[in-house]
């Protein structure tokens, strides 16, 4: 059941968002964007750069809360009531690089929840290339105020429950 204060859109008003197709899509367990390597994204070798799979996967976390309907900047502000001078930071990231991508290739980053606890979500994340593991990563993002970990705001909490229901086990 959907907590009624949740800041979440409208369907309506996340339809006539002209460009909510450049969020990807959500899928069975999770959300997929795609996303164009440019020469900007590449290294000296013509390789993607190791730091810029962290933008892209940041990129798919922020995506995949607009498509299950959060508002951020509402969560946000629901935050701050509950707990003044918040912060979402990265815990911990444990990443697996297999294969390298290059300029040109149109790489999926898949994002599934596999666990929202007290104050921390853990995402499983994987970069693909037309069905190929380029990068894996788990990545647990804590809730903080006033430099204590703190219970995840019930928005969020309800919203990510629901897309992990729908996850695959991993």
């Amino acid at each position: 059941m959907q907590d009624p204060r949740a800041p979440h859109l409208d369907p309506r008003e996340l339809a006539a968002d002209p460009f909510l197709h450049l969020a990807g899509r959500l899928v069975p367990g999770g959300h997929v964007l795609p996303v164009r390597i440019y020469y900007e994204d590449t290294d000296f070798s013509g390789i993607v750069y190791h730091a810029n799979y962290l933008r892209f996967m940041e990129r798919a976390r922020s995506d995949h809360l607009r498509l299950i309907g959060v508002v951020q900047g509402e969560l946000f502000g629901e935050a701050l009531a509950e707990a003044p001078g918040f912060a979402f930071v990265v815990r911990s990231m444990q990443l697996d690089f297999v294969r390298p991508a290059r300029i040109d290739d149109v790489l999926e980053i898949h994002t599934s929840p596999i666990e929202v606890a007290g104050a921390s979500i853990t995402l499983l994340q994987k970069v693909m290339r037309r069905g190929e593991l380029l990068v894996e990563g788990r990545v647990k993002v804590a809730f903080v105020s006033q430099g204590r970990a703190r219970r995840i705001p019930d928005a969020l909490r309800a919203a990510m429950r629901a897309a992990q229901d729908e996850a695959p086990q991993v």
